[in-house]
């Protein structure tokens, strides 16, 4: 089984900035041991199981809301039965069809 999450969060009351919250956020994405890709709009992270990954946002929630009085999120949520590895295997076909690598 796979799942890949794309999610982004980060306080709203906080600087314009948000780099350093962020930053926080991604670390505890790192330390999970999940495969993982950041992009300049979000996270995508790759599991077995839905829940394995919504544990590591809990994780995230749970460090922001330390000292963050509103959190914005957004989570996609992409279930399929079969194996683990599509994170970078999605990208790869549309290459293959394209005959090309694209900027990424």
């Amino acid at each position: 089984m796979s799942a890949l999450v794309e999610f982004s969060m980060f306080p709203t009351e906080k600087t314009q900035s948000k780099s350093a919250f962020v930053a926080r956020v991604l670390d505890i994405v790192d330390k999970s041991g999940l495969e993982y890709q950041l992009t300049p709009m979000g996270t995508i992270i790759e599991g077995e199981t839905v829940e394995e990954v919504l544990a590591v946002i809990n994780k995230a929630y749970e460090e922001l809301q330390t000292d963050c009085e509103r959190i914005y999120s957004s989570i996609k949520i992409d279930y399929r039965k079969g194996p683990i590895g599509r994170l970078n295997k999605k990208v790869g076909s549309v290459e293959a069809k394209l005959g090309r690598k694209l900027n990424s």
